[in-house]
């Protein structure tokens, strides 16, 4: 059996996150919809804001953290469909606007941040390669988790038949001609996106444009950038816009995370099988935490699960009872949500992260992939 690590784009690593839970608490945390396609935008979500407010007030928030979040609402739909904010007494701890609205609007006063929602859509945003070709060369857009996307114009040399329309005796030689175009500037978009793949390590390509230069520029393209290849129904249009192509580089995209997510379950279950590196259920998966085992952390992030670990002042020791931390030199444990415990722990050690789904995966939604051998 293969005993390899798992793959690095199967497992999240987050150090700004992991900071955030080492910090200083208590912590408020908000998931608020901020739809951008609708009339009054603004306005809506300040109305979202008030009633999550009025309800956070209820549970005790304090004012100064609250505060903190007042004044990120009214544009927060200029930059995406979900304000994210974490914020203490002290202020602003973590803001982000993410590109899909939440479940519902969430607000949490506690000893710990709500972080599962943050980390799956982080672990959906996946780095990518969009490629649009033509004869002449290619669009292509480099898309980063962190934002940093770009666009660069992949130009080769001209169509000799764009210019002339020959005939006769000489139709052949033009003919020859432009196919030696068309090869060569492939030959150039696949040099580009080679460069492109070992710069960026992608977790696809996605080729879509005119059939015969997709087919030249895959023939170009070595075997371990075609396998990243995905291809997508979208021409290059005139000004280099990808608008038509978006809704299946999303769902290639979703795929991908999907494949990910099936590949770790996979791996998983057949550590499990053998009996040596995986943790199967939050028991488990606290001990292998404890002694700073973990490789993968898989977890189901429910922000309504009540289900709650102790936890002190250091990533590890964690416990599912106050006394066992205590027995390890925790003298004052605290008591937080065991999502966030188990993330903590996981993160703080150097561990990876995966989210998955309730069903089908570790027992209670929480297990792990080990170092080494139990």
């Amino acid at each position: 059996m293969d005993h390899t690590g798992v793959t690095p784009p199967v497992a999240l690593h987050a150090p700004d996150i992991a900071d955030l839970l080492l910090g200083e608490g208590p912590f408020l945390s908000v998931y608020l919809a901020t739809e951008a396609a609708i009339d009054n935008a603004a306005q809506r979500s300040e109305l979202r804001w008030k009633d999550l407010r009025r309800q956070l007030e209820g549970e005790g928030a304090d004012e100064q953290a609250l505060a903190a979040v007042d004044p990120l609402v009214a544009d927060a739909h200029l930059e995406g469909e979900c304000l994210v904010a974490i914020a203490t007494p002290k202020g602003l701890a973590h803001v982000s606007h993410e590109p899909d609205p939440p479940t519902r609007d969430l607000g949490r006063w506690g000893v710990l941040p709500v972080v599962g929602p943050l980390l799956e859509w982080r672990q959906s945003q996946v780095r990518h390669i969009v490629a649009l070709v033509d004869r002449r060369g290619a669009d292509v857009f480099v898309f980063r988790p962190d934002g940093r996307d770009t666009q660069l114009d992949v130009e080769g040399g001209e169509d000799p038949l764009a210019k002339s329309k020959p005939g006769g005796w000489s139709q052949r030689r033009y003919q020859q001609r432009a196919q030696n175009t068309w090869e060569a500037n492939a030959q150039d978009v696949a040099a580009e996106l080679v460069n492109l793949v070992v710069r960026d390590e992608p977790r696809l390509l996605a080729i879509g444009g005119d059939v015969r230069a997709v087919e030249l520029v895959k023939e170009a393209l070595p075997d371990h950038v075609l396998d990243l290849v995905r291809d997508l129904d979208g021409s290059r249009s005139p000004d280099g816009s990808i608008d038509e192509a978006v809704d299946e580089v999303t769902r290639l995209v979703a795929t991908a995370v999907a494949e990910d997510t099936t590949t770790i379950l996979r791996k998983f279950r057949e550590e499990k099988g053998e009996g040596d590196r995986a943790a199967d259920g939050p028991t488990a998966t606290i001990d292998a935490l404890n002694r700073a085992q973990v490789e993968v952390l898989l977890v189901h992030a429910d922000p309504d699960s009540l289900n709650t670990a102790f936890y002190g002042p250091e990533p590890v020791p964690i416990a599912e009872r106050p006394d066992d931390l205590v027995g390890l030199g925790v003298e004052q444990p605290l008591q937080g949500p065991l999502v966030e415990v188990a993330i903590r722990a996981a993160l703080g050690t150097g561990a990876g992260l995966r989210l998955i789904p309730g069903a089908g995966g570790p027992t209670d939604g929480m297990g792990a992939i080990l170092r080494w051998q139990q």
